[in-house]
């Protein structure tokens, strides 16, 4: 009876037509990723539209068109208003790097790597004939440094930037009228959902477009937090604005990529900082601004640990640290690092699915319970 359901007309046309979204998906994944973007933006500005609807005059309020037109232009001022003031830093710096000379950085840490080069040769790691330690970092250095990786880097960027006009039109369209109608995505979806199921299934899209508000916001949040710290905390230990606002920012985006983020931000963020201070003698002044440097790190993240991670991983979706901690290291063993970053919004959306369809089952129950 089972086998004869499963290949019933009803059921190979569900298989048939799930088989067909999914190379729709793959085929068209850019405009999948801009659909995303999109609603990514009106879950974040949907309650800005809500607080314009609160404005009248006498009987007269604002029409909900031009209440998406002023959310969505507050969103692109904000945009480009961040892109205004951090890539010309950014640009600086990159540049700057790329100017280094990788024999002074040898010299800055002339001491240091006498020790390990004795250390180096007793272990003999690089066998007969290899490059000295001296000449290993600074092999390294220029591979790092060279001005050659830049300039990928900003053709690549170039490359994007190249659809960037049809990329933003084609984001602000879909942003407009997912902020105007905001159902317009759910009208669409329970077209092909069974009547009997039209409810639940309305009111579990309901509560992913909740839960993901709160995560998505709370991510800003947490971004805003240690960009502020960081650049704080780099201009007291006395790398400088320009240069601590570069670090926090580096810090800030790279902390979306869950548990290794951080550690990639915090070395990229030293290693920024001793390149901009070469001059500085070893022993006396650099170690110590490592040192300083390394503190402002560990507090950020310790910060962000036990009071920004637990608002926005626990409260903002309802899940204990452990599953989120499981979750993300399964996804990022499937996917890299864009796996992780998905992990948390793609779980939310399985485990409110799961709650209102599946919620007979006592494991769905345990992992659902705070829902």
């Amino acid at each position: 009876m089972a086998s004869k359901n499963w290949l019933s007309p009803r059921s190979l046309l569900v298989l048939a037509g799930i088989i067909v979204l999914g190379l729709l998906v793959w085929r068209f994944s850019s405009i999948v990723a801009y659909i995303l973007i999109a609603s990514v933006f009106s879950l974040i500005a949907r309650p800005l539209v809500h607080l314009l609807g609160r404005i009248r005059i006498g009987r007269w309020q604002i029409p909900i068109s031009v209440r998406a037109l002023i959310t969505l232009l507050t969103i692109w001022v904000v945009f480009f208003s961040f892109f205004r003031i951090f890539i010309p830093l950014v640009a600086n710096e990159a540049q700057e790097l790329s100017n280094i000379d990788t024999a002074l950085v040898i010299e800055a840490f002339e001491k240091p790597i006498v020790s390990l080069e004795v250390w180096y040769e007793k272990m003999n790691f690089g066998g007969e004939g290899a490059l000295s330690l001296r000449e290993e970092l600074q092999a390294g250095l220029v591979s790092v440094l060279n001005i050659n990786v830049i300039s990928d880097l900003i053709a690549t960027i170039a490359s994007i930037l190249g659809n960037f006009a049809w990329a933003l039109f084609a984001i602000s369209f879909i942003t407009f009228f997912l902020l105007r109608e905001d159902k317009l995505i759910t009208s669409y979806i329970i077209t092909v959902v069974p009547e009997k199921k039209v409810e639940a299934f309305r009111h579990a899209l309901e509560s992913i477009k909740h839960l993901l508000r709160r995560y998505f916001v709370g991510i800003l949040l947490q971004m805003t937090g240690i960009l502020i710290m960081v650049t704080l905390g780099m201009i007291i230990v006395g790398v400088g604005f320009r240069l601590g606002l570069v670090i926090g920012l580096v810090a800030a985006v790279l902390n979306i990529i869950p548990y290794l983020g951080p550690w990639i931000g915090a070395c990229l963020g030293i290693i920024l900082g001793v390149a901009a201070n070469l001059e500085l003698e070893f022993a006396t002044q650099m170690l110590p601004l490592i040192g300083y440097m390394t503190l402002v790190f560990a507090i950020t993240q310790l910060t962000d640990n036990l009071v920004f991670q637990p608002v926005i991983f626990g409260n903002s979706v309802y899940a204990h640290p452990i599953e989120i901690f499981i979750v993300i290291m399964m996804a990022g063993s499937l996917a890299g690092i864009v796996g992780m970053i998905l992990a948390i919004p793609t779980y939310t959306v399985v485990r409110v699915f799961a709650k209102e369809f599946f919620n007979n089952f006592r494991v769905v129950q345990k992992l659902t319970e705070k829902i």
